[in-house]
């Protein structure tokens, strides 16, 4: 086992509690007659999540729930509360220890609103999908009535949207800055990230009658203050620009007695801890320990009235987002502070293992009977690897929450999780529908030092180019795959997650691999656009790392015999992305034959690098001031739409505000038709399209590509390949003909569930595509 800089005591080491002597329960209780069975008297923990209870490894809920269950305390459910009135969230009783409040895997917000800020119908974590379950901004709705039913009881917050949200935000729905969501939910704490660590040490000290506002210090927690602690420097980081000559500035939290003297150090006192203050520019070249030095932000009041130093907080808090140097960081609302402690210790392989090995019933608890439920039937076969995240994507919040240290299981932990899939899921065909995490192929993938992990701050690990120290070498994901396909009564593995193409490439054998046994004729990849200046602020590799990644994979399909194709994904109206980029980007999607039907445009979830270019008009990648550079976004309705349109040039709907746009841009000469024009003139409108003799299958998915097209041929040899698989009889059996080997329908890719036990960031709840 490789030892980090920085460690932690194991998870499973701490002494249980003493309701341990009642075992482990088949469900979690949601109801006092559950409870009643298992002999319960009270809970000590109730849980309020926002999404129905799947005791599953891919729900939060149920991770944490069963975690803290292990370490002996007796853990209750309220799913889905009907938030109007407390009656609701009083049906388990009082709790003895505390609340546990998520809004789920999902923001409550981006679950409810598209990026055109349109409702959406459905919930995927709802029972038959129902939408309109849980209210907007659940975390704040649920902790306050969790307050109104017992006032006495204290409330923890935490999962996706309390995570993305622990400091003054933006916040998209409203265009304004928000409070962090500790000082709006009344809540006594919030824990960020994945939580295991930081909720087994608060509840441990909760247990033994500490106070939350008394357990200051836990790694991954966010917490009010009156005033800073003592004994810290303060690292002003308050400003942007700052005069030439600086003069002392002396601490306003530093007490000094009437009558002594103002220079004599109160460091002699032994009753006072005086806060030394330095500011930003006058740190450099000085050491200061990390344990003792925290960063004052920009106050709410600041950041909300002015865009530019929105952007330079930003910057400040993804550059202390490494677990082993980050500094605490403090951020003044008002009269009180905000404290967030550093990013939790990653866990080790036998704690992961340790999470994902806990007694999980793996389907829907009982009560819902047969009502389907649409994230479970996405993920009920799937298997969470690894966590993190050190891409470093501006417009995904994984590295936000979930860092960017790579956290691994075991393959014996992934192999026993494959027998119990056999074992518990009803209905099993044997087929293993993903391998993944945030990302598929960053399983036990980091840093080749740990000295140089431990002090770096880069942003990204694989831009602008891959990080000479970071290792790259993908054979224990070959060989887990290998190991999977063996297991008996497994006759498909398929890899469902986003792939990291310019990782992939560094090692042709994964490549062969994946492409030989674990692709189903279509792959995602996310390209996200072809122009450098737009892939700058995403940071994502430019379309020469696509192209050799297409080579590879065109190479090996055709080795395994088998006709497959690439799903590449673009997002319109990012930050930096101008109406000719656009148009750049449809031009090069014409020529290379792609006609995408699920487009997406750019949405600004919290906390965000992009988030924060988006609202700003700055650029944190780089440091901030008010004459630093200038970030053009598109935010007016009308020109999102039209980017969007861009992507879907083939769309009759889009041609006339696309004539209208490229008449402004001066680019009529790609107005009229053949095959190196965009749209046709206004005289095709009213034209049906034709629709070719051989239907493009591909094109309607957004997966063709001339030199790789599907035909109706194709897909339907793919359906029988599917009704084969189903019927537990391998594709793979058949003589390698050249014809495709199983051509499946897509599922929808969205903005980033990554099946963490703290929950997704999507509106779709599949895994974050790379």
């Amino acid at each position: 086992m490789i030892k980090r800089h920085k460690t932690a005591p194991d998870l499973f080491s701490y002494p249980q509690y003493w309701a341990e002597c009642y075992g482990v329960s088949p469900f979690l209780p949601t109801t006092r007659e559950e409870m009643d069975a298992l002999g319960w008297d009270s809970c000590d923990i109730i849980i309020v999540t926002g999404d129905a209870y799947v005791d599953h490894p891919s729900f939060g809920m149920a991770v944490l729930g069963r975690l803290l269950e292990a370490q002996g305390y007796r853990v209750g459910i309220i799913d889905q509360p009907d938030w109007r009135n407390k009656d609701d969230f009083m049906r388990l009783g009082r709790p003895n220890l505390y609340f546990g409040v998520t809004a789920g895997n999902m923001d409550s917000m981006i679950n409810r609103y598209t990026a055109d800020l349109k409702v959406r119908n459905d919930d995927a974590y709802t029972p038959y999908g129902v939408g309109g379950k849980r209210p907007d901004r659940a975390v704040i709705v649920y902790s306050q009535r969790c307050k109104e039913a017992f006032n006495d009881v204290p409330v923890m917050i935490g999962g996706i949207e309390a995570s993305l949200r622990r400091i003054a935000q933006y916040d998209y729905w409203s265009d304004e800055v928000r409070r962090s969501v500790l000082i709006d939910s009344t809540a006594d704490i919030l824990l960020y990230g994945n939580a295991e660590r930081a909720i087994v040490e608060v509840t441990k000290q909760v247990a033994a009658g500490k106070k939350m506002n008394q357990i200051t210090d836990v790694r991954g927690t966010t917490l009010v203050r009156d005033v800073p602690p003592g004994g810290f420097s303060e690292i002003d980081s308050s400003r942007v620009d700052w005069p030439g000559k600086i003069d002392k500035i002396y601490s306003p939290y530093e007490y000094i007695p009437e009558g002594k003297c103002q220079t004599k150090d109160s460091s002699e006192d032994d009753d006072v801890m005086p806060i030394r203050v330095i500011p930003a520019p006058l740190r450099r070249g000085e050491k200061l320990d990390a344990d003792k030095t925290y960063i004052r932000l920009p106050s709410f009041e600041k950041v909300s009235k002015d865009p530019v130093l929105y952007a330079h907080t930003s910057r400040i808090l993804h550059l202390e987002s490494n677990p082993h140097n980050a500094r605490a960081l403090i951020q003044k609302h008002g009269k009180k502070e905000i404290w967030v402690n550093p990013p939790p210790i990653p866990l080790e392989t036998d704690e992961m293992d340790g999470v994902f090995d806990l007694p999980y019933a793996r389907v829907p608890h009982p009560k819902y009977k047969k009502a389907r439920i649409p994230a479970y039937d996405m993920i009920k076969t799937s298997i969470n690897i690894m966590r993190g995240c050190f891409g470093g994507c501006t417009f995904c919040s994984i590295t936000e929450h979930e860092g960017r240290v790579i956290q691994s299981r075991s393959h014996e932990s992934i192999i026993n999780e494959i027998e119990q899939i056999k074992e518990k899921v009803p209905g099993f065909t044997g087929h293993i529908s993903d391998l993944g995490g945030p990302t598929s192929n960053m399983y036990t993938l980091n840093c080749k030092d740990d000295a140089i992990q431990a002090s770096c701050r880069k942003l990204s690990c694989v831009y602008p180019t891959i990080c000479s120290n970071l290792n790259t070498d993908h054979s224990p994901t070959t060989q887990l795959y290998r190991k999977a396909r063996a297991v008996e009564g497994i006759h498909t593995v398929s890899i469902a997650s986003g792939l990291r193409y310019d990782l992939a490439v560094e090692d042709p054998e994964y490549v062969r691999e994946l492409v030989t046994y674990h692709v189903g004729g279509l792959l995602k990849i996310a390209p996200e656009h072809s122009e450098k200046g737009t892939l700058s602020k995403m940071m994502k590799p430019g379309m020469g790392t696509y192209d050799t990644f297409k080579r590879m994979f065109d190479k090996y399909s055709k080795e395994a015999g088998k006709k497959q194709h690439l799903i590449p994904y673009f997002i319109a109206a990012h930050p930096g992305c101008e109406d000719e980029d656009m148009m750049n980007l449809a031009v090069w999607l014409k020529k290379n034959d792609f006609k995408p039907d699920q487009v997406q445009t750019f949405y600004p979830s919290p906390m965000s690098l992009a988030t924060a270019m988006y609202h700003s008009g700055k650029n944190p990648l780089n440091r901030v001031t008010y004459k630093s550079e200038d970030v053009y976004t598109p935010k007016d309705h009308k020109q999102r739409m039209v980017q969007k349109g861009f992507l879907r040039y083939h769309d009759a709907s889009n041609w006339g505000d696309l004539r209208d746009t490229l008449k402004k841009m001066g680019r009529t000469d790609l107005i009229g038709h053949g095959t190196n024009k965009l749209v046709p003139a206004e005289d095709k409108d009213n034209q049906m399209p034709r629709r070719p003799k051989n239907a493009k299958p591909g094109q309607r998915t957004g997966a063709s590509h001339t030199s790789n097209r599907p035909t109706d041929k194709n897909i339907k040899e793919a359906e029988r390949n599917r009704r084969k698989s189903a019927n537990g009889e391998s594709p793979a059996a058949r003589p390698a003909s050249g014809k495709n080997s199983g051509v499946k329908k897509p599922t929808n890719s969205s903005k980033g569930s990554t099946h963490s036990p703290n929950g997704a960031r999507s509106n779709k709840p599949t895994k974050r595509r790379r």
